[in-house]
């Protein structure tokens, strides 16, 4: 997608004076230089032209308000002095990726006088001599080089530590979560305990009623007997009867 195109879509069909932030990466520039970027622009703070084929920075509108620069992964060898006439106020710039070779195009860096990290990873000027403590002697300003400052500390990153900690009422909303969980898991046990009591009753009950048949049946048989005994005694009382 060409960048004007791109711009474009990237609006969303906001004025350009609107917009803070510009993602343009992967798109292709027009000749290697930048297109459909003008001053209109004026509140954006962060701009990222990764990997768009650009050559020349010639064609950047003054962007007073921009803070951080993304221009990795291009083919850029210099012409950077008009990043301090345009941009005076980054603070961040990548340009790693490019084919930055030598301290001299470095050097007009000087004059971006509120740049605190610049990244040149990539780059051919990584392969010199002493080159970390090269750029940092020549670019005073600068605190970090590649990501850490000149004692290896690694420079702190703002959206990870967004992200580590969260959104705000997130583990609240877990905590709920995890009620509701053993609300339900308490209704549950309440449902088994009424379950196996009341299947216990019907076993008591079943239990109960067999015992009643048995001793009514123990009834009726010794009933029985005492009927058959009597049958058995009325012939003789009949004889004796008839002896007398």
């Amino acid at each position: 997608m060409e960048m004007k195109k791109r711009i474009t879509l990237e609006l969303r069909n906001r004025a350009p004076e609107k917009v803070t932030e510009l993602v343009l990466d992967n798109c292709r520039s027009s000749n290697g230089e930048i297109e459909g970027l003008n001053e209109s622009f004026k509140e954006l703070e962060f701009l990222s032209m990764a990997n768009v084929e650009l050559t020349s920075l010639a064609r950047l509108p003054t962007l007073s308000k921009l803070r951080k620069l993304e221009l990795s992964d291009n083919i850029i060898s210099g012409g950077l002095e008009v990043l301090a006439e345009k941009c005076p106020n980054l603070t961040y710039l990548n340009l790693s990726g490019n084919k930055i070779k030598d301290l001299s195009t470095v050097e007009a860096l000087q004059n971006l006088k509120n740049l605190k990290s610049l990244d040149l990873f990539n780059c051919e000027i990584t392969n010199l001599e002493d080159y970390r403590e090269s750029v940092f002697e020549l670019l005073h300003q600068i605190t970090y080089l590649d990501g850490f400052d000149q004692e290896d500390n690694e420079a702190p990153d703002s959206e990870e530590e967004e992200d580590e900690a969260g959104p705000p009422g997130e583990y609240e909303e877990d905590d709920d979560e995890d009620d509701g969980g053993s609300d339900l898991g308490e209704g549950e046990e309440e449902e088994e305990e009424v379950g196996l009591s009341y299947l216990m009753k019907e076993e008591i009950q079943d239990e109960e009623d067999d015992d009643d048949y048995v001793e009514e049946r123990g009834d009726e048989e010794e009933a029985e007997g005492v009927q058959g005994e009597k049958r058995k005694r009325d012939p003789e009382d009949e004889g004796e009867e008839e002896d007398d």
